[in-house]
């Protein structure tokens, strides 16, 4: 038994083809003198105005001498694909499924055809659709209505089955780094009352920051443990994270024997440093020079490495 290669190939793609009396619920394209645009698009293709569906634009992608990138023959080639795609976020992907049509202006209903499949459609693949669409055979045969009067319609159903929206980022790591210092002068210490005393803002690499002590402790220093922390003083960084390096240090008013711890820091988290930075009796201990007059100096050197941000 001899089956047609076109079938053939729609039952390998799990392409649907029916008939419907219904029109397109997204967009039709009605071409005139369609012979003309045959003759003049041997090698090209035209593309309609963009529509909307789903909450995406797209379009129709017509060849109608057939796909030569795809080495299709007699055939016309159909496709739906994105458009307007530069608004979306990176990574972005959308799951459809659609229909196609093309007009029986003799009986006024419309050849459908579907691919049974979901189709991911994201920035690698914009289109998807139908190679050999409809033969020229058939789109000719005057009994079939699709072509009359060197007039014919296309048409567009799309439904967005899901949407991932994707996100990035981007690392710009610096070139070329340098430290930045701040001493901050905590006077009054043993009469602070608060939970805890923030610096003033400075600027290090291109970013605000600033210094958090608590005089009592906090978390699992908390009574007997003063805690320290670098923080990010901008508020408007959401989305934003910064890699540096920083040291902590309590000076020594006294001689140069400072306590200093040093990490990474890294947001999002929007503070980072020590629960327990310091001991009370440590801090007290005369001769340290930690706290002199009731004067505690605190000391943050901290060196931008790269930032990154969200694409």
């Amino acid at each position: 038994m001899i089956i047609n290669s076109l079938l053939i190939a729609d039952m390998l793609d799990a392409i649907a083809r029916s008939t419907s009396h219904v029109s397109p619920a997204h967009y039709v394209v009605k071409i005139k003198s369609f012979s003309l645009l045959a003759e003049k698009a041997v090698e090209v293709k035209y593309e309609s105005a963009a529509f909307e569906a789903g909450g995406y634009k797209w379009k129709l992608v017509l060849y109608p001498n057939g796909n030569e990138s795809k080495n299709v023959k007699d055939h016309i080639s159909l496709y739906l694909a994105m458009a307007d795609t530069n608004s979306l976020n990176f990574g972005w992907e959308v799951y459809a499924v659609f229909r196609l049509f093309l007009l029986d202006q003799n009986q006024d209903n419309y050849l459908v055809v579907q691919d049974a499949k979901e189709r991911r459609f994201n920035g690698l693949k914009l289109e998807w659709g139908f190679d050999q669409f409809i033969s020229h055979k058939a789109f000719n045969e005057a009994s079939n209505g699709y072509l009359v009067e060197d007039t014919c319609v296309f048409g567009a159903e799309v439904f967005v089955k899901e949407r991932n929206i994707g996100k990035g980022e981007c690392l710009s790591m610096e070139k070329f780094t340098y430290s930045s210092k701040y001493v901050w002068k905590v006077e009054n210490f043993s009469k602070l009352d608060t939970r805890y005393e923030e610096s003033q803002v400075f600027g290090a690499g291109n970013h605000k920051w600033k210094i958090v002590l608590y005089p009592r402790g906090n978390g699992c220093g908390d009574g007997d443990h003063l805690s320290l922390y670098l923080a990010l003083g901008d508020s408007t960084v959401d989305g934003i994270k910064v890699y540096a390096e920083y040291t902590l240090r309590i000076l020594d008013q006294l001689g140069a024997k400072h306590k200093s711890l040093q990490d990474w820091f890294q947001s999002p988290n929007l503070t980072w440093g020590w629960t327990r930075f310091i001991s009370f009796s440590e801090l007290n201990k005369p001769g340290t020079g930690f706290l002199v007059n009731d004067v505690c100096v605190v000391e943050a050197e901290v060196t931008v490495l790269g930032t990154s941000e969200p694409l």
